[in-house]
């Protein structure tokens, strides 16, 4: 088939991704843009159109390219890049298996390694610093109203931003013990406790917004514009922005990193580990599969690292050194500082 590319990425994303390996809805749409853009790159830098793309025209050389044109013109982290790779990876070994007669480029292609990547220090704000932040919005119009309780929930609950974007009032329990169900990557579920100030601005919250008549209550988006339109995740970073700019301009909020809708997530959860709350824990709350991911935050904490040198420590120099002006003999005092 000239044109065969079409053909199987049709199948690998609407049948294969979803039935066979069971991955969800937004899962599969970071998928697509992947290859959106590679159609980009073909059609602007290569020209060649995704009508005459073909198995065979995508070489190792070719997905190289890409990638170099992803850092360099679009100025995607090692991260994205990284991410992207795998994508294509995952969509050959499906191709290989259907179209064997390409198996070497296909080979080729699947050898391609991840770029390694310094790892980032966890930006986080200390709790001075949220609860300055918090403090922004200007609870006497609705708008602002919604912004601290967006906010709020993005800290309380450690979500993601695509999780709090995804939130639909039947995700909502106000009764006690009030939670709220998130949605995470892979189609996961988990219901996170709201306490305190945040149920109460949320039960307020809920009371007086206005619902889309075109959908049933329950389904009606947590967050949306002025459209009734669910916020984006522009959208959230637009408010997040917003409001750091207004707290910079205190003096006690002197951060040398942008404060993105994750540092929510990174601050939430380095105050449940300095509040003595177990790895473990923070593993479910933050919905990660398995300890190791979490495990950076204990690793990234220097405060809770310097305590616990300190803890340990024992004090074995000597209350004084001996001064080498006391004795002449220079040779000697040397001698006398390690014996």
């Amino acid at each position: 088939m000239k044109n065969d590319f079409p053909h199987y990425l049709t199948i690998f994303l609407s049948q294969y991704l979803p039935g066979q390996k069971n991955l969800s809805t937004n899962t599969i749409a970071s998928y697509r843009d992947t290859f959106k853009l590679f159609l980009i790159f073909c059609e602007k830098e290569k020209r060649i159109y995704p009508e005459k793309l073909s198995i065979q025209k995508i070489t190792k050389k070719l997905v190289l390219e890409f990638l170099n044109w992803l850092e360099q013109e679009r100025k995607n982290s090692i991260s994205t890049r990284n991410q992207r790779l795998a994508v294509l990876h995952s969509f050959f070994h499906y191709v290989q298996k259907e179209y064997p007669e390409n198996l070497y480029e296909i080979q080729k292609i699947l050898s391609i390694p991840s770029k390694k990547k310094i790892k980032p220090m966890i930006s986080y704000l200390t709790g001075n610093e949220m609860e300055l932040l918090l403090k922004q919005p200007d609870l006497s119009n609705e708008k602002g109203y919604r912004d601290l309780l967006l906010m709020a929930i993005l800290y309380d609950t450690a979500a993601r931003v695509q999780e709090l974007v995804e939130i639909k009032l039947k995700d909502i329990r106000l009764s006690d013990p009030a939670v709220i169900t998130l949605h995470g990557k892979g189609d996961k579920v988990r219901q996170i406790p709201i306490m305190g100030r945040t149920k109460h601005f949320l039960k307020k919250y809920i009371e007086s917004r206005k619902l889309n008549p075109g959908i049933g209550e329950s389904e009606n988006f947590l967050f949306v514009n002025q459209k009734q339109q669910k916020l984006s995740r522009w959208g959230i970073s637009y408010i997040i922005n917003k409001y750091v700019e207004m707290a910079s301009q205190n003096t006690n909020f002197t951060i040398g990193f942008p404060v993105t809708p994750h540092v929510f997530r990174h601050s939430k959860a380095m105050h449940l580990l300095q509040s003595g709350v177990h790895l473990i824990y923070i593993r479910d709350f933050l919905g990660h599969s398995d300890c190791s991911t979490t495990e950076i935050y204990a690793r990234a904490n220097s405060e809770m690292k310097r305590k616990a040198i300190e803890n340990a420590y024992q004090d074995l120099v000597p209350e004084e050194f001996p001064r080498w002006e006391k004795d002449s003999n220079l040779m000697q005092w040397l001698n006398s500082i390690c014996s």
